[in-house]
């Protein structure tokens, strides 16, 4: 299943940063942010709950920045 999100992040280089930090949570097949649209795509892995998997990525991408945001 994949989902898009609406984020809210200070600068390119966050976004690239949140991007990695969310394709390392457990049941991320793959995490897509996009700075200019301000969006992040996720591809849940097989199985995968995303209102279980969705608190992970964000507490994953505060750690990069911890102001931002992902509204789900």
């Amino acid at each position: 299943m994949k989902k898009t999100y609406k984020i809210e992040v200070d600068c390119a280089n966050c976004a690239n940063l949140m991007q990695e930090a969310a394709n390392k949570v457990e049941g991320v097949a793959k995490a897509t942010v996009n700075f200019m649209t301000l969006k992040m795509i996720v591809e849940f892995a097989e199985g995968a709950d995303h209102k279980e998997v969705m608190p992970r990525v964000l507490e994953a991408c505060k750690k990069v920045e911890s102001d931002c945001e992902i509204f789900f």
